[in-house]
């Protein structure tokens, strides 16, 4: 139960990182997912290096969508350089 909750949840975050950053982006639904799960990540990471999350603790939504969307812009800089 926890796998479908951590899907559903990158699937929203990624979404949303997507709708906060028109453009060209890649892929379907499984690349938002994972474009969500790894921003939550990133967000955790960042929150903790700014002091904002305690050891441990995760990223809240604000802090994963800002992660999917900083990984998203990397994805559309290098994308934009191979085309």
């Amino acid at each position: 139960m926890h796998l479908i909750g951590t899907l559903i949840i990158g699937l929203i975050v990624g979404a949303l990182a997507k709708l906060f950053m028109p453009g060209k982006d890649p892929g379907g639904f499984i690349i938002t997912i994972l474009l969500g799960i790894a921003g939550a990540f990133v967000g955790t990471y960042l929150g903790q290096l700014l002091h904002l999350y305690q050891p441990g603790q995760a990223a809240g939504w604000i802090m994963s969508v800002i992660g999917a969307m900083i990984l998203l812009g990397l994805y559309r800089l290098i994308a934009g350089r191979n085309a």
